[in-house]
């Protein structure tokens, strides 16, 4: 294949999509939206002396490596694909080994729950000598790039066959290896078990956390080697019925002993703690909040030379927030903020050992994804991901909080287009449920906004982020589970609030969800009164017993009490399809391996021996995950969801 200068790269996807100039103020052609990033995972090597990527050329998506010289980025790149397998991501290892990590399609239908159509591996590219080295062990990933040792890495995978107990799953006992990727050869670090697994290796590659589980008492236990040395040592238990966040983050590079970590320790809201392996006690609370938990840390951008140091604290409302204990890394990201356009979220994705070259990745709102490189003191752009996305065409983001009925505040984000309210709205739940969602760049979301809708994205009761109470009470009631509850209740509050605001247009507010916020998206169909003009449920849960009944028998603990309380109680879609009384469209994947697609058959059968009206669409190919969605399927969705908006949605289109 030809190769392309990184500039052509950056328009080609004007060029395959054959598009005219799109006037300021009309929506972008769909098309803009379905394309694969054009750039993604610019990091530059250690020596500084070339910056690699992953391109995509085409609008199908084959992404190559490419790697530039930093010091001209208009030279001819070293240029290599994968083909028939996909490059997913890649890493400098030493200054002219590049490891990566593809994927290949390997069977055409899943073979059952949680097993995708999908196989990995890992293989290296030495771009002086230009030869490839792929390593056998199916999917494995890097675990440690050895900063201090050149031309090695920690990688681990799950050793074939693994015949545990019922918790194999769930923990994955993993082997870890140092690989030398010269000669392949490898030699083993640590076997991981489920007494004791999940290994983390330091700078020097010598195991210092670890994480088990005692069967016999139901705990989860934690296990420390400072400096890597002596024996393992317990440090940490909690049952499993616990709810709590234990979560070690890294330790002090001066004081090893110590270790970082985020939790509860009695306390609604997650905080920053240190936690003294050698007293097996909490020390000094770090940093926590009382709106929100903290999220986690931020390493050194410079993982060459301070391979094991936290510099940050951070914690997400608004925006992804970071309070810094590290005063020049501080003032890095600060000089950052200043000359990187439309900063949101800002990292150093890569620094050169001598720090003197790196580059920067932004997104946000008005910025779906642009890369920088800062080389001999100069700041240049890189390149989008999203070249054909403008900022001035995209919409802004507010972080707001209205009350529930039941007088709960709930947290919440709404993307506005550009133009003069009330507009019409969708509320866009995310997946989950009980997951942490903070908004840089949300496709869907601006695809919506791009076409006049207003999006609300709850953060509704079972969100975590917001501490255990706001968290559990979705679940852990005298009630049981609130799923079609109260949960759906603060999704349709939050639409009432927009509209009491202004904000939104009370005849015409629809709902679209993915996942659990599909199974949010049934339910919204089938609820009187209704103030929802259409329903689209993506990749939806529609039967509650149908899907935990895959996991039932293989979770225990914390997580037993959650899915079981939530899916049991809770009500399930399968069983209000009578009731169904807006237009509906249903939309699911053929290979859809987290929630399979006899959700969607099951439930359009039911459809039609009740006589109902709903739309169905099944995305050939396409598994659960976003990363899984190629063009034709991204295209195909984007287009189902803004005709289905527009032309079927109550009278006259929403």
């Amino acid at each position: 294949m030809k190769t392309l200068k990184l500039a052509q790269l950056l328009m080609l996807s004007v060029l395959v999509l054959g598009s005219s100039i799109v006037s300021a103020g009309d929506p972008y052609p769909l098309d803009y939206f379905a394309l694969r990033s054009a750039v993604s995972n610019v990091e530059v090597s250690p020596d500084g002396k070339h910056v690699a990527m992953l391109s995509n050329p085409s609008k199908e998506g084959d992404p190559f490596i490419e790697v530039y010289k930093t010091g001209n980025l208009s030279a001819k790149p070293f240029r290599l694909n994968a083909d028939p397998m996909e490059i997913v991501s890649i890493y400098w290892a030493s200054d002219d080994v590049i490891v990566f990590r593809a994927r290949q399609k390997v069977r055409d239908k899943i073979e059952g729950f949680n097993q995708g159509v999908y196989e990995f591996v890992l293989a290296s590219v030495d771009i002086k000598k230009k030869k490839i080295k792929k390593y056998e062990d199916i999917g494995a990933d890097i675990e440690n790039i050895l900063p201090t040792k050149k031309n090695k890495v920690i990688y681990s995978f799950v050793p074939g066959n693994f015949k545990g107990s019922k918790l194999s799953e769930a923990f994955r006992p993993r082997a870890y290896y140092e690989l030398n990727l010269k000669t392949g050869g490898k030699s083993l670090v640590a076997r991981g078990k489920i007494a004791l697994g999940q290994i983390e290796t330091n700078g020097n590659g010598k195991p210092w956390l670890a994480r088990g589980f005692d069967i016999q008492k139901g705990d989860l236990v934690w296990y420390a080697r400072v400096n890597g040395e002596g024996d393992w040592v317990e440090f940490h238990r909690q049952h499993e019925d616990s709810f709590e966040e234990f979560s070690v983050q890294g330790f002090d590079t001066e004081n090893p002993h110590i270790y970082f970590v985020v939790a509860n320790n009695g306390k609604d809201k997650a905080g920053l703690w240190e936690f003294d392996v050698n007293t097996k006690k909490f020390g000094e609370l770090i940093y926590a909040r009382k709106d929100v938990d903290i999220a986690g840390t931020l390493p050194h951008s410079n993982a060459w030379t301070h391979p094991d140091t936290e510099v940050a604290v951070s914690y997400t409302t608004d925006r992804t927030h970071r309070e810094f204990f590290d005063g020049q890394e501080a003032a890095v990201y600060e000089q950052l903020r200043g000359i990187v356009p439309n900063a949101q979220y800002i990292r150093v994705n890569s620094r050169s050992r001598d720090g003197n070259t790196l580059t920067v990745y932004n997104q946000g709102p008005r910025d779906p994804g642009t890369y920088y490189l800062l080389h001999k003191g100069k700041f240049s752009k890189i390149g989008s991901t999203y070249p054909l996305l403008k900022a001035e065409e995209l919409a802004d983001v507010k972080y707001i909080k209205y009350k529930a009925r039941d007088g709960r505040t709930i947290p919440a984000y709404i993307t506005i287009p550009n133009g003069k309210p009330p507009f019409p709205a969708i509320v866009m739940p995310h997946g989950g449920p009980f997951v942490a969602e903070g908004i840089r760049y949300d496709e869907w979301a601006q695809m919506l906004a791009n076409n006049g809708y207003l999006v609300l994205q709850p953060q509704y009761r079972g969100s975590k982020g917001y501490g255990m109470e706001h968290y559990m009470t979705a679940f852990n009631t005298e009630a049981g589970g609130q799923g079609g509850y109260k949960m759906q209740d603060d999704k349709d509050d939050g639409m009432m609030y927009l509209v009491e605001q202004g904000l939104a247009d009370k005849d015409r507010l629809g709902f679209y969800g993915w996942s659990y916020g599909g199974y949010a998206a049934l339910i919204a169909a089938a609820r009187t009164p209704n103030i929802y003009q259409c329903s689209i449920a993506g990749a939806a849960v529609s039967d509650n017993q149908y899907q935990v009944n895959f996991y039932r028998a293989r979770i225990r603990g914390a997580g037993a009490i959650e899915q079981l309380r939530m899916w049991d109680d809770s009500i399930s879609p399968i069983e209000e399809v009578a009731k169904v009384n807006i237009p509906l469209l249903v939309i699911h994947g053929s290979v859809d391996q987290r929630v399979p697609p006899a959700h969607a058959h099951r439930y359009m059968d039911e459809v039609k021996k009740l006589g109902k009206k709903v739309s169905y669409i099944e995305l050939d190919g396409a598994d659960h995950f976003s990363n899984t969605l190629f063009y034709n399927h991204q295209k195909q969705l984007y287009e189902s969801i803004i005709g289905f908006l527009k032309n079927d949605c109550g009278p006259g289109g929403l």
